[in-house]
């Protein structure tokens, strides 16, 4: 997940333990922290990629577009 926030334009600033924190400074500051675990719960996903495709001003499905 982190790979592909980065090709979104998000840089890892610090890791706590089991979190990763990103951060985007396009279209404004933006952090986002996501769990290290593998595999992803169904909803953390779902909210990582809603609050990205939110910060980005565009659809959900077009963000999934864009990673895929």
């Amino acid at each position: 997940m982190v790979t592909i926030l980065e090709v979104q334009g998000y840089q890892v600033t610090r890791q706590t333990g089991s979190h990763i924190r990103l951060s985007t400074s396009q279209n404004g500051i933006h952090h986002i922290t996501i769990p290290a675990h593998n595999p992803l719960k169904t909803g953390t996903l779902s909210a990582i990629l809603n609050d990205v495709a939110q910060h980005l001003n565009i659809s959900r499905d077009e963000l999934l577009n864009r990673l895929l």
